[in-house]
């Protein structure tokens, strides 16, 4: 009795190989969830590295600040480092008054970084927003 898989001729036929389209399926759904679960941390991920950068141009402008009250005791015509470490944020010094301690630091970007407001650093080591820092 032949096989069931030869023909007339003798020949055995060549078997396909291949996907069918349900595996397809299944595994452009799996991906999908993936991605939908992976992408919203990924984004988390990037504006909390952000807001880090924000966090190291407050602080070296403080310390710049501090040193120069250090020398002048006084805030006003002291220099500080008008960019974040990685050039993403823009940092501002105003002239403080009793409530803040003396300075008040801004932060500013045009990049999305999660924050609805910019991020502040003060003389007293007050950090706003909190949920910023």
């Amino acid at each position: 009795m032949p096989s069931p898989t030869a023909n007339r001729a003798g020949r055995q036929e060549a078997r396909q190989h291949g996907f069918t389209l349900i595996e397809m399926l299944i595994t452009v759904a799996i991906i999908g969830i993936v991605a939908g679960i992976a992408y919203p941390s990924y984004t988390r991920y990037v504006e909390r590295s952000l807001r880090t950068d924000a966090h190291a141009g407050l602080l070296q402008a403080a310390s710049e600040l501090e040193r120069c009250y250090s020398r002048q005791y006084a805030y006003t015509d002291c220099s500080v480092t008008t960019a974040s470490p990685d050039g993403n944020y823009a940092i501002t010094v105003a002239d403080g008054n009793e409530q803040d301690g003396g300075f008040l630091l801004t932060a500013t970007t045009a990049q999305t970084d999660g924050c609805s407001s910019d991020i502040q650093f003060n003389a007293r080591g007050e950090r706003l927003p909190e949920a910023c820092w």
